[in-house]
């Protein structure tokens, strides 16, 4: 009933839209309003899994309709959901763009830097910590920030999420809103880095609480659950499930939410996440006057994969796949009231990810007969240790492994008098000598040396000298880190959807391989203007109108 009372007051807010046409330098032919969908760990594999199931006004009208890039990657090293949204909206690599991880180690002071948390910004929307968060880190501008500046302030840019890495890095520099979920609250929160008070409409909003009545109805499939043809049974995908145990339908909400520590977190790894996007961006469409008028603006909604626990379920389980028939529905409904409010030739879509999930290792050895397994990270760098003790005497040598970057102890090295590239290159060669490891690499060669075009250009891509590690990792396909103590949200996967649509966009598909840095530049030409000065990517030139 509330999500109707929010959708029909929504319809009803839209105006006219405009007949004036603001000063800019952007085309005259350009969109009214960018709408970028972008889901988290989405395979592409899924569209074609579920095309059957799915509705005709969701993902099937954006691919039946739309231009196809059906060979897009995102090449980076490290495939984490904080990398990837940086690159996609800066449309350059880490780099570039500096964002080499969730999180690294400052060397000037010397200790771990989060890629988004900033004490020097306040909550915007409740009296948790949560909002102190800003893009700060970021290092090159975005698509948003773009039209900011070839607009003059007028073009109005927002992003809405689950996860502040995503609202923050999509929204970019000089955004006129970022929402994402309070896991304290469950509100949805910004920072005063991008609002000095929280939007009336927001806190109305907010007071409908329906985050508690999502948690307060168990997760049942959508469908009768022996329709679900395309997944796979739990046991015999390895799914640890919810909570390290929980792995079959029905799922009781509240109950899960309790064992959790009563965080609102658990809402996003479940579906119920993305229509709480949608149902926020209704609202926020209307109320934030998006496409009002002839000067384009922005909005990026990034939905969810069953966020942390997609690792603890996997790609071919049902609750996968009920993720997507529903997000089929939410998706449906933001196209019918977006279209039916600015007319389909006054939008433009971009349906794309910031990172795709992998298939387990068990499952592929077990069903494919592929040579895989999991690495185990601990035991890896207990042994790394040992023989850097020996090699160079008694110390802490390793100060940090994650998500395939290794900082050494450059103080312990520096009073050792040691030369730090022979112990950056002995590291590297003692971890290639591990059974799932495909290349270590050290950073000076990943400094000097030239490995564009060739299988070690995604180190290169990722590699920034003041913030990754001493050495850089990659497993080989199919293998997957697994740690003892914590679980490591890992994929090997680079390949990721890429739909366009809308706003004179024709129909049709290409196979020559596109990556992540080409949809800025493509969406700059699209709209006549030139993209950001460090974007590397190239425009995908057979989308533009002829």
């Amino acid at each position: 009933m509330f999500q109707k009372i929010l959708y029909l007051l929504s319809v009803l807010l839209i105006p006219l839209l405009s007949s004036g046409q603001g000063h800019t330098t952007v085309s005259s032919a350009a969109p009214r309003l960018i709408v970028a969908l972008v889901v988290e760990e989405m395979h592409p594999d899924y569209i074609e899994r579920f095309w059957d199931k799915f509705g005709e006004d969701g993902f099937r009208r954006i691919y039946s309709k739309g231009f196809i890039c059906a060979n897009h990657h995102i090449n980076n090293l490290v495939q984490r959901p904080t990398v990837g949204m940086a690159t996609l909206a800066t449309g350059t690599t880490p780099a570039h763009h500096g964002i080499v991880n969730d999180d690294w180690i400052d060397r000037l002071k010397k200790k771990e830097i989060d890629c988004v948390d900033d004490i020097t910004y306040t909550t915007v929307g409740s009296t948790s910590k949560s909002g102190q968060r800003s893009p700060t880190r970021l290092m090159t501008p975005t698509l948003g920030d773009r039209l900011k500046l070839v607009t003059k302030g007028k073009s109005r840019v927002f992003s809405v999420a689950m996860n502040d890495y995503a609202a923050i890095f999509s929204a970019g520099h000089a955004a006129d809103g970022a929402y994402w979920l309070d896991d304290k609250t469950g509100d949805l929160i910004s920072s005063s880095f991008y609002l000095p008070s929280y939007p009336a409409w927001a806190t109305e909003f907010n007071k409908f609480r329906l985050v508690d009545k999502y948690f307060a109805t168990p997760w049942k499939t959508l469908k009768d659950q022996i329709t679900y043809t395309e997944s796979t049974e739990s046991a015999s995908l390895h799914e640890t499930g919810f909570l390290g145990k929980y792995n079959a339908f029905p799922y009781d909400l509240l109950k899960l939410k309790k064992e959790a520590g009563g965080s609102y977190a658990l809402l996003k790894s479940t579906p119920f996440a993305n229509t709480y996007i949608k149902d926020f961006a209704l609202q926020l469409i209307p109320k934030e006057q998006l496409g009002y008028d002839f000067v384009p603006d922005l909005l990026t909604l990034v939905f969810t994969s069953l966020d942390r626990e997609g690792g603890n379920f996997g790609a071919f389980s049902v609750e996968m796949e009920d993720t997507y028939l529903r997000l089929d529905k939410e998706i449906a409904e933001l196209l019918k009231y977006i279209e039916n409010g600015y007319g389909t030739e006054n939008v433009l879509f971009v349906l794309t990810s910031t990172s795709s999930i992998s298939y387990h290792p068990d499952y592929l050895k077990e069903k494919l007969r592929m040579t895989t397994s999991l690495f185990n990270p601990e035991s890896s760098v207990a042994l790394l240790k040992s023989y850097l003790n020996l090699k160079y005497g008694e110390g802490d040598w390793v100060e940090k492994f994650s998500n395939q970057q290794l900082y050494l102890n450059h103080d312990l090295a520096a009073k050792k008098k040691l030369d730090l590239r022979e112990i950056q290159s002995e590291t590297a060669r003692f971890m290639n000598q591990f059974e799932g490891i495909a290349y270590a690499k050290a950073a000076f060669e990943i400094e000097s040396a030239n490995f564009i075009g060739g299988p070690l250009a995604a180190f290169q891509n990722n590699f920034h000298i003041k913030r990754s590690g001493d050495v850089m990792i990659r497993f080989e396909d199919g293998w997957m880190p697994k740690d003892k103590y914590k679980q490591i949200d890992y994929s090997d996967n680079d390949q990721v959807p890429l739909v366009w649509y809308g706003a004179g966009i024709k129909k049709g598909t290409i196979l020559r391989k596109t990556d992540a840095t080409d949809v800025v530049p493509t969406i700059c030409a699209f709209l006549g203007i030139a993209p950001p000065a460090n974007t590397t990517g190239s425009v995908i030139e057979e989308i533009l109108p002829k």
